[in-house]
């Protein structure tokens, strides 16, 4: 399992039509009219790697197995959700759940998309969904340091709400608060506010090649660090397409890579991810894990025992395996290492683990 992404954004700005293509399918309705979504929908995506596609065929695998990413469409929220506003508090619950947010921007103005506002401004309409965060949290925040249940939380559960307090009431940088703070405990207060965020701006034909005046302000604003120009509309078609149709597509409006290829890549520097792999004859897998992992934290990926037994790995770097095809020669012409403990897993590495049960 890779990660979990929450679509999030107001009515009518294309989350469904992009969960849609995302997972290439039609779970999600893409009417046009607020609060169509009322159950989220959720899309478990394999992340396709052509590293992964060569291992298998160099190793001669019976199976291969991506990793994924789960994507949540979640209902379009508007000015006081948090209070219950649309079908407000029942959807910020759900992105609780999740790694990180997806915030669905809408930068296109259209005669045809009833627009919830009376124009196109993707910096206020983000604004209205961050202050929905901050209000849902104060709510959250404030019954769990209560007298009756502050006695459930961890004095550094505790330390994390008094701290996300005074920054969202003195309208404070909530982005300091990770350093401060182990990203495991933050990860488990489930604040929405201290999410991982990428940004999606939705936009028109003509302009997913160069953005347009919205993309502008938006970048202006968040910075293009974690932000993501696409049309939900075109990546739609392009799943309809046969691959060479769809390059041919793609080159002819100027897009190098697809929606779910940036938001892969996008979404992995944002939660600091990687990949390793296991290859032979039954199978060839992809792991996604944290960088800078331990060798025998990335052996409890594939099970618990792995790590808990764990003797020594057998490793090879991806070009090495590639090269010598396979663990037969990479072992014989040297290129096979046998790391211990203490070895952290690089992007790429081609891994067998050694272990006791």
């Amino acid at each position: 399992m890779g990660f979990k992404c929450g679509i999030v954004g107001l009515p009518n700005v294309g989350k469904s039509t992009l969960f849609n293509a995302l997972t290439n399918s039609s779970k999600a309705q893409a009417e046009n009219f607020p609060f169509c979504t009322i159950n989220p929908n959720l899309g478990v995506v394999p992340v396709v790697d052509e590293r992964l596609d060569n291992l298998t065929n160099i190793s001669n695998s019976v199976k291969k197995i991506y990793t994924t990413i789960s994507f949540v469409d979640i209902a379009g929220l508007v000015k006081g959700a948090s209070k219950g506003e649309g079908l407000g508090n029942k959807f910020l619950s759900h992105i609780r759940e999740v790694d990180a947010i997806i915030h669905m921007i809408r930068c296109f103005d259209s005669n045809d998309i009833q627009n919830v506002n009376a124009n196109v401004d993707p910096v206020r309409d983000l604004e209205i969904i961050q202050t929905e965060m901050k209000l849902a949290d104060l709510e959250s925040i404030q019954k769990r340091l209560d007298k009756k249940n502050k006695k459930n939380f961890s004095k550094e559960q505790i330390l994390i709400l008094e701290k996300v307090l005074d920054y969202i009431n003195n309208d404070k940088n909530i982005e300091e608060v990770h350093s401060l703070f182990e990203k495991k405990e933050i990860e488990i207060s489930g604040l929405l506010t201290l999410k991982p965020n990428l940004y999606v701006c939705n936009v028109d034909e003509e302009s997913i090649s160069n953005g347009n005046q919205f993309t502008k302000k938006f970048i202006e604003k968040y910075g293009d660090e974690n932000t993501i120009i696409i049309s939900a509309e075109i990546e739609n078609q392009l799943n309809s397409l046969g691959i060479k149709e769809k390059l041919n597509y793609m080159d002819m409006l100027g897009i190098k890579e697809t929606g779910i290829k940036m938001l892969t890549k996008k979404g992995y520097n944002l939660l600091n991810l990687e990949t390793f792999f296991t290859s032979g004859p039954e199978e060839s897998r992809a792991w996604t894990i944290n960088k800078n992992c331990l060798a025998p934290k990335a052996a409890g990926k594939i099970h618990t025992d792995f790590e808990k037994g764990f003797i020594k790995v057998e490793t090879v770097s991806y070009q090495d395996f590639v090269d010598n095809e396979g663990w037969a020669n990479s072992k014989s012409n040297g290129k096979m290492r046998l790391e211990g403990k203490d070895y952290i897993v690089k992007d790429g590495d081609v891994l067998n683990f050694r272990f006791n049960t």
